[in-house]
């Protein structure tokens, strides 16, 4: 069997190399076979690195490709493959079955702000261009007069709320531990459709309470510290030549 180093195999597939480790690191991609300190990849990683391009242009994100070949790893059968498939393009919580496919960004693969997007698992870089991995949010940024200026937006976002989403969801995960003791019973194995149906009720809740306390505390910020026109975009409708060209 053909075997490639790192290089080798980023030139072949058009790949990054920093792409491919990531990747790795993230478990989407196979541990390459290591002889001493030098790593060798095959035709089953090529082939890997292909599907994974492909979902990332869907919209799929790390986690759902993660997802997916762990289950292939673990000697899933068909049918639970076939069953992760349709979770993953499953209409739930009022999702469409078809997602919104991933768009590139018109900004540098190599800048700064590209590497941050990456850093923070919000886009990838597919054959030189910065694609977001929440179509979108592409969106968004794709309509902005500058798109810059909104990304550096995300990044600044992210950065600052990261500790406070992961206090929040550690929060949500307690109240859900709590919840199924009480209606199970430490001792008692949980019904598989039951406890289905309390995880996604509560990831549900936690989506929706905290979107909504959200867009009340923007609408109280956004007044306050930007005033003037900001504040009354919040009660106006959009004006008619706001409406872009191609949307």
């Amino acid at each position: 069997m053909i075997e490639y180093r790192l290089n080798e195999l980023a030139r072949i597939s058009g790949v990054s190399t920093r792409n491919i480790r990531a990747y790795r690191e993230r478990g989407l991609l196979d541990p390459p076979r290591r002889q001493g300190r030098s790593a060798f990849y095959n035709a089953y990683h090529l082939a890997q690195l292909d599907t994974i391009n492909q979902l990332l242009r869907r919209g799929f994100s790390s986690a759902h490709i993660a997802e997916f070949f762990a289950s292939m790893r673990a000697g899933a059968d068909l049918a639970d493959i076939l069953g992760l498939q349709r979770s993953l393009f499953a209409a739930e919580g009022g999702r469409d079955e078809n997602p919104p496919v991933a768009r590139a960004v018109d900004i540098d693969a190599d800048g700064e702000e590209a590497a941050q997007l990456v850093a923070y698992g919000l886009a990838e870089v597919i054959d030189g261009k910065v694609v977001f991995l929440d179509a979108s949010i592409a969106e968004i940024v794709g309509r902005a007069s500058d798109p810059m200026l909104y990304i550096r937006a995300i990044v600044r976002i992210v950065a600052s709320t990261r500790r406070d989403v992961d206090t929040l969801a550690g929060v949500v995960a307690d109240a859900l531990q709590e919840c199924i003791e009480a209606r199970f019973g430490p001792d008692r194995t949980p019904d598989p459709l039951e406890m289905h149906r309390m995880v996604q009720d509560y990831r549900e809740l936690a989506n929706r309470l905290v979107a909504r306390h959200l867009d009340e505390a923007l609408d109280a910020q956004v007044s306050s510290r930007c005033g003037g026109d900001a504040a009354g975009a919040l009660t106006r409708p959009a004006p008619p030549h706001a409406v872009r060209e191609g949307s």
